[in-house]
């Protein structure tokens, strides 16, 4: 892979975690003046959640395709995926067993993963579409 190629991988991904970082930010920041604390306390560990995912996604997936790239890769193994969803699946019982936060709160922290990768499809679309007039 060139290094231009690289350079910008690493600035979206980059982008992408401050996105979701800005929108959690903006979340939280509203919710502590307009709504309880449950909501405040499941939007911060929906969005502690979702960087969890994030990175474990991101460890395992590269994993992954290192083993196959240099052809060591033996079976396949699911069980990791399975286990990442169940592991934020009990923190999300647990916490609403325990009523530490709101249900849909810890839902909508999740979610900020979802929001950053759209808006960092806009930009990207946008930066293809300044630099196509560009050429």
């Amino acid at each position: 892979m060139s290094d231009l190629v690289e350079n910008d991988i690493v600035l979206s991904e980059r982008r992408l975690l401050a996105t979701m970082s800005v929108v959690l930010i903006l979340l939280v920041g509203a919710s502590l003046f307009f709504a309880d604390w449950d909501v405040t306390i499941g939007l911060i560990l929906g969005g502690a959640l979702s960087f969890l995912n994030y990175f474990w996604l991101k460890n395992s997936l590269s994993s992954l395709f290192e083993k196959v790239g240099t052809g060591r890769g033996g079976k396949f193994s699911a069980s990791f995926y399975i286990i990442r969803y169940a592991v934020i699946a009990v923190v999300i019982f647990a916490a609403a067993q325990l009523h530490l936060a709101s249900v849909a709160a810890m839902l909508v922290g999740l979610l900020s993963f979802a929001f950053a990768i759209l808006l960092e499809a806009v930009i990207q679309l946008y930066l293809a579409i300044v630099n196509r007039e560009e050429s």
